[in-house]
This record gives C-alpha cells, sequence and structure tokens, in this order.
C-alpha cells in the first residue's frame, strides 16, 4: 500500500506492506511498517521495499522522473530499484560503499523478508559530490552510523535535507547490532554544522522536521548522556540487560517485531561502545 503527501515541491511517498489476513502481524488495511521515497524535480530519493515496488511504479507512470539515489542498501530504500530499471531504464546513484552491497544485497532475516522483501540485485553508479536536476543541486553528504556507505542529500538553497534513515527521533531507544551511535552522532553533527539558513529533515519513517537543526541538537545531546549514563552503570558492576532496565524500563515491542534484531540492549552496548 501507499499514501501520497505533498510537502511544496516534495512529494512524499510511504509504502508499506499491509497487515492483516495470514500475516503475523498487523491490521488490515494498515502498513506493517513505513517507509518513504521522496520524488523532487525529477529525482527519487529512494525507492521503498520489494512488495511496494510494482505499487511505486505505477504511480511515478507520467512523473517525468530523471534519475533516482539510494541513501542506504538496506532493503527498504532499494525494493523498487530493479523494476525501475526493467521498466525505464532508470539511472540509480548509491554511495561507493554501497554500490556493491546493492549491487549484491546481503542475506536478510526471516522478519525483513516478511515485511519488506528481499531486493534483486542491480547496478547503480557511485554517486559524486552533488546530485544535479534541472532546478536544484544537491549536496551528497555522508552520514554513516545507522550503515556503511549511509548518504543524505542536503539542498542548501531550500533547506532541505533527505536524511535516509540516520535520524528516527529526538530519543532513539532501540538499533540494531551493527549500529554505532557515536558515528550516528558525528553525522548529525556533520548535517548540524551545514551553513544553511534553515534545515528541514525528510526522513525515511515519513517523519518531516521543519527544524532539524534543533532536531539533530537534541539527539546528539541525547546520544552524549545514554553513553556517560551506561557507562556509569557499567563501572557500577551492571551487564547490558541490567543497564537496560535501569534505563528503559524495558525493551520496546520492536524487539519482538524483529525477533530480537532492533533492542533496546542493542542500544546501550551501542552506547557503551560510542567514542566520541
Amino acid at each position: 500500500m501507499i499514501e501520497v503527501n505533498h510537502f511544496g515541491e516534495v512529494t512524499q511517498i510511504r509504502m508499506g506492506r499491509e497487515g492483516g489476513g495470514d500475516m503475523p502481524w498487523g491490521v488490515a488495511g494498515q502498513a506493517l511498517y513505513w517507509t518513504a521515497a521522496y520524488l523532487v524535480d525529477g529525482l527519487l530519493i529512494d525507492t521503498g521495499c520489494p512488495h511496494t515496488a510494482e505499487e511505486l511504479v505505477g504511480f511515478l507512470e507520467g512523473q517525468n522522473l530523471k534519475l533516482a539515489v539510494n541513501t542506504h542498501y538496506h532493503e527498504d530504500h532499494i525494493g523498487a530499484n530493479a523494476l525501475l530499471q526493467k521498466e525505464s531504464g532508470l539511472r540509480i546513484f548509491a554511495s561507493r560503499e554501497s554500490v556493491p552491497l546493492i549491487r549484491q544485497p546481503p542475506k536478510i532475516r526471516p522478519y525483513q523478508e516478511l515485511v519488506w522483501g528481499y531486493p534483486a540485485p542491480t547496478e547503480v553508479e557511485p554517486l559524486g559530490d552533488t546530485v544535479k536536476t534541472e532546478h536544484f543541486c544537491f549536496d551528497v553528504v555522508d552520514t554513516p552510523g545507522h550503515s556503511r556507505g549511509h548518504i543524505a542529500l542536503v539542498e542548501p538553497a531550500r533547506g532541505w535535507c533527505f536524511s535516509g534513515d540516520l535520524f528516527v527521533s529526538t530519543q532513539p531507544k532501540s538499533v540494531r547490532p551493527e549500529e554505532d551511535v557515536g558515528e550516528i552522532a558525528r553525522s548529525m553533527q556533520k548535517l548540524v554544522d551545514l551553513r544553511v539558513e534553515t534545515l528541514t529533515l525528510f526522513t525515511s519513517l515519513g517523519t518531516v522536521v521543519p527544524d532539524g537543526r534543533e532536531a539533530l541538537k537534541s539527539c546528539i545531546q541525547y546520544i552524549h548522556d545514554l553513553a556517560r549514563r551506561a557507562k556509569e552503570l557499567e563501572r557500577l558492576g551492571l551487564k547490558p540487560a541490567a543497564i537496560r532496565d535501569e534505563v528503559f524500563g524495558r525493551e520496546t515491542i520492536l524487539a519482538a517485531f524483529s525477533e530480537g534484531d532492533i533492542t533496546s540492549e542493542n542500544m546501550i552496548r551501542a552506547a557503551l561502545r560510542a567514542s566520541f
């Protein structure tokens, strides 16, 4: 299922597999998990998940689509690459680190295949420093931490920042085991320090944050405070699970949803590893 929203010149396409029926989670008529792509001036930023590829391609017919960029290689961001290339020969770009991981996607967990689907391997081209459309020029900003090769696209004149999965909320409580929250904080600081008057975040969850700079600052401070507290509790002899209970009280619903992949305990472990 897809849902389309408009933010001035930016079109947001939220996509998700519908729950209900024989699915183990979710409700009929509601998406299991939303992921968002954005269309602006002929540029498509991310292509959603494999389960919604046909719907996205159908929506994009007649939209004067010129090129696409994947913010990173995860399955919910590259899912329609193959179909878009097959239908229109669309040129798709990604960071140099992401290119081989899109050409040959890594193995994913059963819950990921159920919710988003396994993406077909696709040939994509490496990004340069900028992406130009007819009316805009987007700076490519390296923003690792959530994944290797993660990038954000920033249009300085408009203050648009398409941030992929870098920013989820001001107080994230769960991550995957491979995520580096220290690197995430540094990537966020890089965006904060950009010489742009305003910074509006267009996130992959579909949240649009008008005062993105303040939201990023708040999240950076939260990560620093969390790391400091977690390390203090570790010095007192607490193990990660006990620190999680002390800090967060319990696991979030994402732990069960993701079969133990996206958890608050992972967040604590990441905070303990973090260096700034």
